[in-house]
């Protein structure tokens, strides 16, 4: 046993060193020495470069190469879950002219930009290096305020909208000074606007100018890698899921030795999700947050959520069933993914929570039996408070799972009272981890199993307005049990409930 533990950790350990090797070689930027901060006529303008403490990356069981298959086939389960970004191009490599003579500053070499496209998904994750942002030129609410204070704001003030030259990159070849970065012709065939109203990538992309070395003047430099993101339905945890995957997604394909740091280049207000996001990344800034010019020494731009499988599998038929990464290292198999049981273990180890837990180990206190509840809460400037009923007798069901739970006889039961809207996210995704059954009515806090552990039971309640496979495809996806109550209306009649969960548990042997 101690010599098949000391092969992993070396396993692990190689794969660490082999990853960084690869980032640390394919990331021209990096090679550069720490810029100084004098003997240049530019750089009594260069502010000191502000080096932020990072997080590394947590060891996960779930964990498999993201380099393991350069060109996954096309649909394939890899290919939609994100190892499908395999189609480079690079709009502007960095520039290298013998003759002429790079300022001590570091300045003069100039920037980089490439993008990885996956044809699968029809998207592409893309980054760049000696990028300036100037958030004056982006047109949006600050971002980060009080949910209170800005009751009623609109969507479309809270949406960037990006001016020409609100990015810009440094530029060694002058004669590509003042030009824009990339053309339409660049944008439709690399980052497809789709079914969306409003691509902020694209629109970013398209804002990106080139401007000369003596140009290049910020006010603050961030050194280590940042992830840039704009959110859209920012303040529902289903599509906040699809940004925490996508990001997790872009930092996988770009190789970050460690967790980047994260930027939000929108203009929403405070939310407790952001709880997750800032435990998943090393830190968190709003992009008008800055006070000026502030320049990337390697910025990394993530898709949008809508262009992860989490999203267009609602539409598109993605038939990939979980396993284990055990077995598809031993065997690959193209309609098998063990990406979001992975992701899962992210979650739950940004949150310090052990990633190797077994069901095995919670029997010894009873089973967890967890109601995910739908109660109203003020969610964002433009909500009344009120959730849409989708289970009108919910306390009655809950009520009645209760009291037969304790008077079950053969074993003994915990039923836990999921209060989602009212508690914090780690205790969330606490109850999520620590739960052997997960029942609830069809919305958005279900969407928590994709942290649930391997040997999780999902029990869907769905009425008749919303049938939907947001969860079913998640539970197929991460290779759980699931089962579902389809209903004529809104209303369960609870002992139909109850008799789908007595079968349940005795499935698990109670």
């Amino acid at each position: 046993m101690k010599s098949k533990t000391l092969k992993i950790l070396l396993s692990l350990f190689t794969l660490n060193s082999f990853s960084l090797y690869l980032y640390f070689s394919s990331h021209p930027d990096h090679h550069r020495p720490p810029p100084s901060k004098n003997h240049s006529p530019s750089s009594e303008y260069s502010p000191p470069h502000l080096p932020l403490s990072v997080k590394p990356w947590p060891i996960l069981p779930s964990y498999l190469p993201w380099s393991q298959n350069q060109n996954p086939p096309f649909r394939s389960c890899e290919a939609y879950f994100g190892n499908g970004y395999s189609q480079r191009v690079d709009p502007l490599k960095p520039y290298t002219d013998p003759h002429r003579k790079i300022s001590p500053a570091g300045g003069g070499g100039g920037g980089w930009f490439r993008c990885f496209y996956s044809e699968t998904l029809r998207s592409s994750v893309c980054e760049g290096g000696r990028i300036r942002m100037i958030p004056e030129r982006i047109v949006m609410a600050k971002g980060g305020e009080k949910l209170e204070s800005v009751i009623g704001r609109g969507e479309d003030e809270e949406l960037p909208i990006f001016g020409d030259g609100a990015f810009e990159i440094e530029v060694g070849d002058r004669s590509r000074a003042g030009k824009k970065m990339v053309d339409e012709g660049f944008l439709d065939k690399y980052v497809q606007e789709g079914a969306i109203d409003r691509h902020t990538m694209r629109g970013l992309i398209d804002s990106i100018r080139l401007v000369d070395a003596n140009e290049f003047i910020c006010s603050e430099w961030i050194e280590e890698p940042a992830l840039l993101v704009t959110r859209f339905e920012y303040a529902n945890l289903f599509h906040t899921v699809t940004d925490w995957y996508s990001t997790y997604v872009a930092s996988r394909v770009t190789g970050l030795p460690n967790r980047p740091h994260l930027v939000f280049v929108d203009g929403h207000c405070e939310t407790p999700l952001e709880e997750t996001w800032t435990a998943l990344y090393s830190s968190l800034t709003y992009a008008k947050n800055f006070s000026g010019p502030v320049c990337f020494r390697h910025a990394i731009l993530a898709p949008l959520g809508y262009e992860t499988a989490l999203f267009k599998g609602l539409s598109e038929n993605i038939n990939c069933r979980g396993a284990s990464a055990h077995d598809l290292w031993q065997k690959p198999d193209n309609q098998k993914t063990a990406r979001l049981s992975e992701f899962g273990e992210m979650i739950r180890a940004a949150f310090g929570f052990p990633v190797d837990r077994h069901h095995i180990l919670k029997s010894a206190s009873g089973h967890n039996i967890l109601f995910v509840r739908r109660e109203d809460y003020l969610a964002h400037p433009r909500h009344g408070g009120k959730v849409q009923t989708r289970l009108s007798n919910e306390q009655e069901v809950f009520d009645s799972v209760n009291n037969w739970a304790s008077n079950h006889s053969d074993c003994k039961l915990n039923v836990v009272n999921g209060l989602f809207a009212h508690m914090p996210m780690k205790e969330q995704v606490r109850a999520i981890q620590d739960a052997e059954v997960i029942i609830g009515a069809h919305g958005a806090g279900l969407t928590h199993i994709v942290s649930a552990t391997p040997k999780t039971v999902i029990l869907e309640i769905i009425s008749s307005e919303y049938r939907r496979p947001h969860f079913e495809l998640i539970a197929l996806w991460k290779g759980l049990e699931y089962h579902a109550i389809h209903l004529d209306g809104s209303y369960a009649d609870p002992r139909v409930v109850i008799d789908k969960l007595s079968g349940i548990l005795r499935s698990l042997g109670c």
